[in-house]
Formats: structure tokens, C-alpha cells, sequence
């Protein structure tokens, strides 16, 4: 015993050994066992349907009746969460692309007034940047995914889709949430997307150089097209951006179906799930994915990945410095890592938050349940890891959409489909419960 705790110390408490262990593959879950003393994750927003804010009650009625706000229409998929660095109230930014012609604006906050079936939402960064409906490839067009970084910038990744068709070029928009202001905007070049197949649905950018030493100015954006089953860098400073595209940015057709609290739905996407190694851990720092209809979970040293010569031979570049993490049986959607190297997702079944640390294998002993709900965890489409300024401490942030039942048309506004919820890491770690 004496010599196994010993091995088990000199792994995980040497920085260079414990890199071993996101360079070797690992083997598939076994059936998993529930434990006795999982959390919930209390909620904190929920809503039948979206409640739509607008400039005027003349220009609700219009948009009604012309068809562009369809209050059924709407479909949440991310949160962010904005803390002010003057110790103000949080701002809470919801997403919802452009699916349908019904929705008015794709990116917004949440606003205190309360509404029949859930709290009122209002345009960010204005309604007039979301009102001309992709005529005006200036303003947002779609907005999936957004991230706020260290620097309090908001990276807002703007697929340019209405109802899938391409009205603007997909670009990278950028605002100082201190401010509101507009600070850096990116169109994608055509070398960087498949045209009517490109779909980008996530974003997450790595500051180099943050706080409070930093600049905010060395930074990579990475983002994910499912649809043409790749990701794309971007290189901020060099204002460059290339595709990858390979066998590991690939589904797999066994994970196509999605079946969540009983009900299935068919969708055979790449990567969307993003996140980095955080700075400080001593590893070598990897951008850690996986495709929402895969199993698998993925890493790629961010030094090969930053590199744009790596990535000219197409499908054969740089195969061999990609990392197959593991296994899991089984598919989760958006993912996040805390400072301290924690993995969070939303596993489809059961329907509950995971954890891993990532200097461990990954395999059933290591990835744990942290939390479980079958009703108000059923698709987690949006997880990130907010730091209060406050006291330094990191919240779990969560949005789930019921997305099994939108596919199959089963969805009831008169019951609440769409929850926004918030948990403190260390206390879902520590067994805590939330608060």
C-alpha cells in the first residue's frame, strides 16, 4: 500500500508525469452506478418560452404580425455571465440563433421584469443591431455561442443564417461589456468555411496574456463548424484564420440518434464542445473537444494547433499529434474546464453533470457524477465556468433547452422548457449541494 501511494503521489504531483496522462488512450465506461449522495443544481431563470422585450409596444405588434417574432419560435442554447469589474449586479446573456424567421434578435440579456411565462429578455448589444434580418451584414445575423473572456470581452460568433441560409459572411464580433462598445470584428474569409454547409455554432477564445499583467492582446479564437465537421482557428493578432478538418473532427454514426428522458432525434454533427488547458497548471496546454455526435473526448497541443504550416496538407495534417482521451459510451454537448483543470459536461444519460480532472485518466473511475436531474438537466447546451471578482470563487453556469422535444414537436409552452441554472465548483465538488 505504501509503495502504491507513493507512485500515485510522484504522478500526480509531477507536473511532467502527470502530462502522461492526456497523451494516452483510455478505455470505454463500463455501466454506470449511481452514487448515493449526488446534487441537484438549483435554478435561477426559467421560462415556458422566451419573453421578448422590444423598443415599443408598436413594434412588438408589427413584428407579430409580419411574422418575424413568433413567440413559440425561439430556442435558448448558451449563457454567459458578466461580472463588472466595479462590483455591480451580473448581467445575464442568453442566445438563440435563427432557426425560424420568428425571432426577433438572436443575442440578448435578461432583464428584472417579469413576464407571464418567464423573466423578459432585451436585445444586446441594441435591437437595432439584430433588426434588419441579415440584410445589413453589419448588425448580428445569428448568434449561436458567445464567450466572455478574463478581459471582460464579450466574443460573440455570428453564423450569418437565417432558417440555414446564408444572408452574411460567419464573422467574429467583439464587444467591451464594460462599455458596450464595439471593439474588434473578423469576417471570415471563403478559405475558412464550406459555403451553404458551414455552420458555426461555438466559440471559445484563449487570452495569452491575461489579467493583470496581460494585455488581452495574444489571443487565439477557436470555432466550431459541425455541419462541415471542423474547427477553425484564428489568430487574433495575426489576423489570420485555417480550417481543420480530419478523421478525429468527424462524427460517428453510432452516436447519430440522441435519446434523452425517452424521446430520440437524428443529428450527425462534428465538434462543438471547446475548452483549453488553463494557464498555471504546469501541463502542456491542449484545446480539449469532442463532436456532439461522437463518444469520443479529444485534445490537441495548442502550440501544433496555433501553427498555421501544420495545417496544409489537408486531411493528413498533423494526424499524429492529436490525443484520444477516452470513451464515455455515451454523448454530452457544450463542456468547460475550471482553473484548477476540472471538466464539467451534461451526459445524455444519465442526465447529470460530470467531472473530471484532467491530469487523471479518463475513464469511469475518473469522470464522476457531480449532479442529477432528469427534468431540469435533459440537454445542457450551454455550461460555462464563471470567476466572481468578488472572492475569486468559480460558478458552474448552465442553460438546458429540452432540445429532444423541439425535434420531435412534442414540446408543451404550457410547462417550463427552458431553465437557466447556477452552481459554486467547489461546493458540487466538494458534495456540498449548491447555493
Amino acid at each position: 500500500m505504501l509503495i502504491l501511494s507513493l507512485i500515485l503521489w510522484i504522478i500526480y504531483a509531477n507536473p511532467s508525469l502527470a502530462q502522461y496522462h492526456i497523451n494516452r488512450p483510455k478505455r470505454v465506461f463500463p455501466d454506470f452506478k449511481f452514487p448515493s449522495d449526488y446534487k441537484d443544481v438549483p435554478r435561477v431563470f426559467e421560462w415556458k418560452n422566451l419573453q421578448y422585450g422590444f423598443p415599443s409596444e408598436q413594434e412588438r405588434e408589427q413584428v407579430l404580425r409580419n411574422g418575424r417574432y413568433n413567440p413559440d419560435s425561439p430556442i435558448p442554447i448558451d449563457i454567459d455571465v458578466y461580472y463588472p469589474r466595479n462590483g455591480g449586479p451580473p448581467r445575464h446573456f442568453v442566445t438563440s440563433p435563427r432557426f425560424g424567421q420568428g425571432v426577433p434578435y438572436s443575442l440578448a440579456y435578461v432583464t428584472n421584469v417579469q413576464r407571464q411565462n418567464g423573466s423578459e429578455i432585451q436585445a444586446y448589444p441594441s435591437y437595432q443591431w439584430h433588426s434588419s434580418h441579415g440584410a445589413n451584414c453589419d448588425g448580428l445575423t445569428s448568434v449561436y455561442r458567445v464567450h466572455i473572456d478574463p478581459c471582460g470581452q464579450m466574443w460573440i460568433l455570428d453564423s450569418g443564417e437565417i432558417e440555414f441560409v446564408q444572408y452574411c459572411a460567419p464573422q467574429v464580433v467583439v464587444f467591451d461589456l464594460a462599455t458596450d462598445q464595439l471593439i474588434h470584428r473578423y469576417r471570415l474569409p471563403e478559405t475558412s468555411y464550406k459555403a451553404t454547409v458551414s455552420r458555426f455554432v461555438n466559440i471559445y477564445a484563449d487570452i495569452r496574456d491575461p489579467p493583470p499583467r496581460g494585455q488581452c492582446k495574444d489571443v487565439f479564437a477557436y470555432l466550431a463548424d459541425p455541419t462541415s465537421k471542423a474547427i477553425v482557428v484564428y489568430d487574433v493578432m495575426g489576423q489570420n484564420s485555417w480550417r481543420i478538418e480530419n478523421k478525429f473532427t468527424y462524427p460517428d454514426a453510432k452516436f447519430g440518434t440522441h435519446t434523452v428522458a425517452g424521446e430520440s432525434f437524428e443529428l450527425l454533427d462534428g465538434p462543438l464542445a471547446l475548452a483549453v488547458t488553463p494557464l498555471g497548471l504546469g501541463l502542456r496546454r491542449h484545446l480539449v473537444f469532442h463532436a456532439l455526435s461522437n463518444d469520443l473526448e479529444l485534445a490537441i497541443p495548442l502550440d501544433i494547433l496555433n501553427n498555421a504550416t501544420n495545417w496544409q496538407k489537408g486531411l493528413s495534417s498533423s494526424l499524429s499529434e492529436f490525443v484520444t482521451l477516452g470513451r464515455r459510451g455515451i454523448q454530452c454537448a457544450s463542456h468547460a474546464i475550471s482553473r484548477q483543470g476540472i471538466w464539467f459536461c451534461g451526459f445524455l444519460e444519465p442526465i447529470g453533470i460530470f467531472g473530471w480532472d484532467i491530469r487523471r485518466p479518463y475513464n469511469r473511475e475518473n469522470v464522476q457524477l457531480l449532479a442529477l436531474n432528469p427534468v431540469t438537466l435533459q440537454f445542457v447546451s450551454g455550461l460555462k465556468i464563471i470567476q466572481r471578482p468578488s472572492d475569486g470563487r468559480e460558478e458552474l453556469w448552465l442553460l438546458s433547452d429540452r432540445l429532444q422535444k423541439i425535434f420531435a414537436g412534442t414540446i408543451d409552452y404550457g410547462e417550463i422548457n427552458y431553465r437557466v441554472l447556477r452552481c459554486d465548483v467547489e461546493d458540487l465538488l466538494q458534495g456540498r449541494g449548491c447555493f
